[in-house]
């Protein structure tokens, strides 16, 4: 059973900063393609940056240039570092794993952001 601990979010005030980890219990974290999602109130859930283990990373087109993910392959954490936050990166945010042996998808509990003056 794979479980994913997030920490991190929070209330910060526009064009402020907040990171987000991810710790990943799972027995081999190279096998994970891990990143984060989001979903605000009344929208669909959507991708904002997945990584590899190789180091190939993958972002929304809303966060290109603000935000950066990255992995600790020891501590099997995942980060998102959130700069210039925007009002609309308001949501929830859910750490993300893929097995990419069983291509068997895994969700964390999700971690409040929100962007307000």
């Amino acid at each position: 059973q794979v479980q994913l601990v997030e920490s991190g979010g929070g209330v910060v005030q526009p064009g402020g900063s907040l990171r987000l980890s991810c710790a990943a219990e799972v027995t081999i974290f190279a096998f994970y393609v891990v990143g984060w999602y989001r979903q605000a109130a009344g929208k669909e859930r959507e991708l904002v940056a997945t990584t590899t283990d190789g180091g190939g990373t993958n972002y929304g087109d809303s966060v290109k240039g603000r935000f950066t993910i990255s992995r600790d392959h020891q501590k099997k954490t995942v980060y998102l570092q959130m700069n210039s936050l925007k009002v609309e990166d308001t949501a929830v945010y859910y750490c993300y794993a893929m097995d990419i042996r069983e291509r068997e998808h895994h969700w964390g509990q999700g971690t409040q952001v929100t962007v307000s003056s």
